[in-house]
């Protein structure tokens, strides 16, 4: 138990330490917010004292004068520190925000960079509540948070001097508490913290249903699941209730503690002083000071157990977000990449091996493996045909030429470089992809066209329309151009998706273009279309199209058919059919069911 407990606070320094890191581009500001919040903490005290010397020196004495004087400075004090709460309270807020947009553009700038197979593990959902409500669960810590429990901490040490200087004993009187406070302190934060930490993956879970189900809720409703549906969200969000309920508890007894504290040592106080006022060993003045003080003492200890609060649900966050920001599963690129001066498009793969496990081994069982030694190549402005079975390993060739993923073992090379050694932005930028998943994003069709690339002017756009035949379409949109295509473009066909992808792909003016069942979900009509203007588009251009209807690969210069991560055959339509193999009957049943439909 010892060492869990060595464990968990190296845990919460080496995590406070990782956050407050973010507010080092600020540290001048945090240094006049600390000040700040340091005066104040010293005026709150000072005031019991001038209270003291003014009813023990004045009063007393009756100096009208001195205290009409002692009035005007406890006036001062009081307004000065009015005036240092709000410039303290201003500065750590807009400290802290500047914090959390730095935090808050680092993870999501993290989980841009990395590799698909980062994707394939880890829940959409989960990966939001990283970048939202994780994140702004440090935004109070990164705020008035560190700022406010350092001037808390200082405040208790001016209290205590104070008490000490006035009359010792009253002082260990007032404190004789705080054992008591030290032990419910601990016990508190350990309580809370494992309370938090379930409260956050409860989150987690909750908007990971929330954003699946959404997405999905079309199939929801085709179905008739909704009630089982409900009853499953009812499940996850009663955990979340009841994680929460927990930390309300833990409050609900701590809070109370504190007061039930603060009260026996103001009752102390009274008893121990009141007794040595009246044998004369304390004068009033510091005994109503002693009283003050008691209360002052309390307030600190109070607003750190909101801080409490504040950094066990931060350490929960943190601890998330961290381990987000140190999971490593980004491609890799060199430090002093190969030039690539003039793009040709010579696409070659080299005894390639791959599977989604990067811990196979090309020794052992070969069950796991999706792609088996596959070696091809195809020239500047030749066409390449995939065809194969679901699983044959078809979409994973594109995966890999695009660096989504990285081999295990071969190498791929284009224009004689190995694409390890290019950097990822510059192949990326010579390749066109088209998949049969169509993704559009929230805004107008001119802007899922470009992404907002401001390089690409309006002229690229519409010839490159022109070229494919999508001007007809757009133009009888509402705004043409402009028409907000909503999310994932749910205002448009599928077919009318299609297109905008296909266009998105080529007003980038590719060397390479790989159409991935880019026509798979478009009527004949839509279909012949695009096939007239690809033979236009693909002269000159490399490419490599996977094809579940082999119709639309019979003109291809090259055709590769999968079969379980292998290349079974390879050549043209003509050669294929004539071998009599695997090509040819996939091609005759296609045939037939065409004939029976």
């Amino acid at each position: 138990m010892s060492d869990q407990k060595k464990q968990n606070a190296g845990l919460d320094t080496r995590l406070l330490r990782r956050i407050v890191s973010y507010l080092m581009p600020y540290k001048g500001w945090v240094l006049l917010a600390f000040t700040t919040v340091m005066t104040a903490a010293y005026l709150g005290p000072l005031i019991p004292k001038l209270v003291q010397i003014t009813i023990d020196q004045e009063i007393v004495e009756g100096d009208l004068e001195g205290l009409q004087r002692m009035i005007m400075i406890l006036f001062a004090i009081l307004a000065a520190e009015g005036l240092l709460s709000f410039v303290n309270a201003y500065l750590t807020q807009w400290i802290g925000q500047q914090a959390i947009f730095d935090l808050r553009t680092k993870v999501y700038r993290h989980v841009q960079r990395r590799s698909l197979r980062f994707f394939d593990t880890r829940p959409i959902g989960q990966l939001i509540t990283r970048v939202t409500s994780d994140v702004e669960s440090l935004s109070q810590v990164l705020s008035a948070g560190v700022v406010t429990i350092l001037g808390d901490l200082f405040k208790l040490i001016f209290i205590a001097w104070f008490m000490f200087s006035l009359d010792w004993q009253l002082a260990l009187v007032t404190i004789s508490v705080m054992p008591i406070m030290i032990y419910a302190t601990f016990w508190f934060k350990r309580k809370v913290r494992d309370a938090y930490r379930d409260t956050r993956k409860q989150v987690a879970r909750l908007n990971s249903f929330l954003q699946e189900h959404v997405t999905g809720m079309r199939i929801v409703q085709l179905f008739g699941r909704e009630a089982e549906e409900l009853r499953r969200f009812d499940g996850i969000n009663d955990d979340h209730r009841q994680a929460h309920l927990k930390t309300i508890f833990y409050f609900a007894l701590f809070w109370p503690m504190v007061d039930i504290v603060a009260t026996i040592a103001l009752g102390l106080v009274l008893w121990y002083g009141g007794i040595s006022a009246m044998a004369g060993g304390v004068t009033i003045g510091v005994l109503i000071a002693f009283i003050q003080y008691a209360r002052q003492f309390f307030e600190p200890i109070r607003n750190l157990s909101d801080q409490f609060n504040t950094l066990q649900s931060a350490m929960a966050g943190a601890e998330r977000i961290f381990g987000l920001l140190d999971t490593d599963m980004a491609i890799t690129e060199v430090e002093t990449p190969a030039a690539w001066a003039e793009v040709k498009g010579h696409i070659e793969f080299r005894n390639v091996w791959f599977s989604y496990d990067p811990e196979t081994d090309p020794e052992e069982d070969e069950a796991d493996w999706i792609l088996r030694d596959v070696s091809f190549v195809v020239k500047p402005g030749e066409s390449l045909a995939i065809v194969g079975a679901t699983g044959a390993g078809k979409t994973t060739i594109i995966n890999l030429l695009l660096r989504f993923y990285e081999i295990q073992k071969g190498s791929i090379l284009v224009d004689g470089i190995d694409i390890t050694k290019l950097p990822l932005e510059t192949l990326r930028d010579n390749i066109g992809l088209v998949l049969q998943d169509v993704f559009l994003f929230s805004g107008t069709v001119r802007d899922n066209v470009t992404l907002r690339n401001p390089s690409i002017n309006e002229a690229d756009i519409r010839l490159a329309a022109d070229a494919i035949n999508a001007t007809p379409f757009i133009e009888r949109l509402p705004e043409g151009y402009d028409q907000d295509v909503r999310e994932r473009g749910m205002t448009l066909s599928h077919g009318q998706r299609q297109l905008i992808s296909f266009l998105r792909a080529l007003v980038y003016d590719p060397r390479i273009l790989v159409l991935d069942e880019a026509t798979s979900s478009v009527d004949t009509e839509t279909e012949e279309v695009i096939q007239q203007a690809l033979e236009t588009l693909m002269s000159g251009r490399t490419s490599i199209a996977i094809a579940h209807r082999l119709s639309t690969v019979q003109h291809a210069d090259q055709i590769l058919v999968m079969h379980r991560g292998v290349v079974r055959e390879r050549g043209s339509h003509q050669e294929l059919i004539a071998s009599d193999g695997l090509y040819r009957r996939l091609y005759e049943l296609q045939y037939k069911e065409q004939e029976a439909a």
